[in-house]
C-alpha cells in the first residue's frame, strides 16, 4: 500500500536530537532490587536484559489483574496472537478475539495504555464479532522501532496491523480512544487506498485533532488559571509537557488513585474502574510512554478528520479534563462538514468513557456495528 501525498508531521518528534545510547553495566541485585526473591544470594548480578525481563513480567501482571467487576477482567473468549513487525522493525503485539468469520471491529487504545484497556468491549462483543486489538508502538509489549514514534508512524502502524489481520476488501469498524483516535485520523489521511477498501465506519472517543498542550485542563494552573491570594496564576503548558514526558514509573497508592479519579476520570468512577485504569497505565513502559507524550504534545492533524468519509460517531465525556469536550465538538464539526458525522454523544464521564459508562458506550458501539455491516446485532452491552 502506497501512502497518499497527504503528510502529517509530528513536530516534536522531528525536532528532537538523537539520543546517545547509554551503556548499562551489570549491577548487584542485592543492592538495586533487594525485594526480589534471589536477593539473598551472594555475588549475584543481572544484566540489563534480565532486569528488563523482570520489569516486563511485573507489567504483565498489572495488565492481567482481576476485579469484582467482571467486565474489566481478562477476556474469556479465545484469542490468538498475530505476529506483526513494522517496516522499521517494531514488533507489535496484536491479539484477535472472537470467531474467525466474525465481522471485524478494530480497537485502538490511547496514550499510556495497552490492548487490555478494551477488556469491557472485548468481553461484550467477542462472542459475535472478531475483535482486533494491538499495543501501539512503545506501549504494552510493542517496541518503539528504529524510527520511534510520530503521528505519521502511528497511522502507518495501524495500516500494517490491518494488512496482517483483514482479508482483501473486508469491511471493518475502526474505533479509536484518545491517542487511538488520533491514530485513526492519521491512517485515514495517509492510507486512502486501504481506507477505501476496508473502512465501513468509525468511532472517535475522547480524542482530538491536535494542540493538546494548549487545550488540556488536566492539572490546575495549566491553561486554566488558578486564583491564589486573590491573584490569577497560570503555569506554562511547556512545564506540563516536561512533567508528563519524564520516563518515570507511575506508583500506586491512595494519592495516585485520587488523581486518576478526579483528574483523569470523574467522581462517578467506581473503585474497580479507577484501579483498572491505574493498573493499565502503570503497565506502560516508562520510556515508551515518555517518548510518545513528547511527540503528542504539540502535533496538529489539521483537517485530517475530514478524511473519515464513512459514518463516524464521536463520543466525549462532559468531565474530560485531559482532552476536554471542546476538542470533541471541533472534531464533530469537521465531520459534519464532509457529511460523515452520525452523532456526537456526550456521556457523564471523564477521559475513560468506555470504562466509566461501559453500557452506554457499548450501545453506541453496537449501533455503529449495525450500520457498518448492515446486519442486526445481538450485542447491546
Amino acid at each position: 500500500m502506497r501512502p497518499s501525498a497527504f503528510s502529517i508531521t509530528g513536530d516534536i518528534a522531528t525536532r528532537r536530537p538523537a539520543v546517545t545510547p547509554v551503556s548499562v553495566t551489570p549491577v548487584s541485585v542485592r543492592r538495586v532490587l533487594p525485594s526480589l526473591p534471589w536477593s539473598g544470594c551472594h555475588d549475584v548480578s543481572v544484566s540489563r536484559d534480565r532486569l528488563a525481563a523482570v520489569f516486563a513480567r511485573r507489567r504483565a501482571r498489572l495488565r492481567s489483574r482481576r476485579y469484582a467487576t467482571a467486565a474489566l477482567n481478562p477476556p474469556t473468549a479465545p484469542g490468538a496472537t498475530v505476529p506483526v513487525t513494522t517496516p522499521d522493525g517494531a514488533r507489535l503485539r496484536v491479539r484477535v478475539y472472537g470467531p474467525a468469520e466474525g465481522r471485524p471491529i478494530v480497537l485502538v487504545h490511547g496514550w499510556g495504555c495497552c490492548l487490555e484497556y478494551w477488556n469491557p468491549q472485548i468481553n461484550a462483543f467477542a462472542e459475535e464479532y472478531r475483535l482486533i486489538c494491538y499495543d501501539q508502538r512503545g506501549h504494552g509489549e510493542s517496541g518503539l522501532g528504529a524510527d520511534g514514534p510520530s503521528i505519521d508512524q502511528l497511522g502507518d502502524d495501524l495500516a500494517t496491523v490491518l494488512a496482517a489481520t483483514l482479508r482483501p476488501g473486508e469491511p471493518a469498524l475502526v474505533v479509536g480512544h484518545s491517542m487511538g483516535g488520533i491514530t485513526v485520523q492519521a491512517w485515514a489521511a495517509r492510507h486512502r487506498d486501504q481506507f477505501d477498501s476496508h473502512a465501513a465506519g468509525a468511532i472517535l472517543a475522547n480524542t482530538t485533532s491536535g494542540r493538546i498542550a494548549t487545550g488540556t485542563e488536566l492539572l490546575p494552573g495549566f491553561n486554566v488559571p488558578l486564583r491564589i491570594l486573590g491573584r490569577r496564576v497560570q503555569l506554562s503548558a511547556r512545564l506540563l509537557v516536561s512533567l508528563l514526558g519524564l520516563p518515570l514509573p507511575i506508583p500506586g497508592g491512595p494519592l495516585v488513585k485520587w488523581l486518576i479519579r478526579w483528574r483523569i476520570m470523574s467522581r462517578n468512577a467506581t473503585p474497580d474502574e479507577v484501579a483498572f485504569v491505574l493498573n493499565i497505565v502503570r503497565s506502560c513502559p516508562p520510556r515508551g510512554r515518555a517518548r510518545v507524550e513528547r511527540m503528542l504534545a504539540e502535533f496538529d492533524l489539521g483537517p485530517a478528520a475530514e478524511h473519515l468519509t464513512v459514518p463516524t460517531t464521536v463520543i466525549a465525556g462532559d468531565r474530560d479534563r485531559l482532552l476536554p469536550l471542546a476538542m470533541s465538538r471541533a472534531l464533530a464539526d469537521a465531520l459534519a462538514r464532509v457529511g460523515s458525522l452520525v452523532d456526537l454523544h456526550i456521556l457523564p464521564t471523564g477521559h475513560a468513557a468506555n470504562i466509566e459508562a461501559t453500557n452506554r458506550f457499548n450501545a453506541e458501539l453496537a449501533a455503529a456495528a449495525r450500520r457498518a455491516f448492515d446486519t442486526p446485532s445481538a450485542t447491546t452491552g
